[in-house]
């Protein structure tokens, strides 16, 4: 006994293919793009040119089916990119360490070790050492604590243990940057003499001698 499929349940198996092929084809292109993905998103004018473009596929792939007859895979992936070309967040833009040495007109940037506040657990920073001030800032380039280089009274370096602190202590306020690791005391040695070069008082005027009279 011969059974014969019926052309609508071959339409059926048909679209029901070319989906699943389309959406296969979707998540293999996504895992491919998303490391460029995320590279766009870097550049904001960037970012604004890809999510444009995603829209303008994304009305094609809805507007293609009228000329395909019955096809409408493609309208549901335009449909999916359209939505996601309008959903997607803005381009964060991302903040590198010249932006902030240039922000903060630090002179130098050097290691700052591990630094514990009162409220806070121990975090890596980084010491921006301008002129007029210390800025230290976590790794988010977020500030942490400012030190004003006029008012510093000391600062020194010293091991403690397996560790090397450098503390600097001004008005009523002291620090502590910790360094750990085989090149412990070389950062700290860095860090204290970069602090020392701009805290150093300067030397004072000594007056020439005036000329005996004959």
């Amino acid at each position: 006994m011969s059974t014969t499929s019926s052309p609508a349940l071959t339409q059926q198996e048909s679209f029901g293919k070319k989906l699943r092929n389309a959406v296969v084809g979707i998540l293999f292109a996504l895992v491919l793009l998303i490391p460029r993905v995320l590279h766009l998103r870097s550049n904001p004018r960037s970012w604004r040119l890809f999510c444009i473009l995603l829209g303008i596929a994304g009305a094609a792939l809805v507007v293609l089916p009228l000329g395909l007859g019955n096809n409408y895979a493609y309208a549901l992936i335009g449909m999916v990119l359209f939505i996601a070309a309008i959903l997607l967040p803005p381009a964060k833009p991302v903040m590198s360490a010249d932006d902030k040495v240039r922000e903060l007109g630090a002179l130098v940037v050097v290691n700052g070790g591990q630094y514990r506040s009162r409220n806070s657990a121990a975090a890596s920073v980084q010491l921006f050492v301008g002129a007029e001030s210390i800025s230290v800032l976590d790794s988010r380039f977020q500030s942490v604590l400012i030190i004003p280089v006029a008012e510093i009274t000391s600062a020194c370096a010293e091991e403690s243990g397996t560790y090397w602190l450098v503390r600097v202590v001004w008005s009523d306020h002291t620090a502590e940057f910790s360094y750990s690791g085989i090149f412990a005391e070389h950062l700290a040695r860095v860090a204290l003499s970069t602090l020392r070069s701009v805290t150093r008082p300067s030397l004072p005027v000594i007056p020439q001698a005036r000329a005996a009279s004959a």
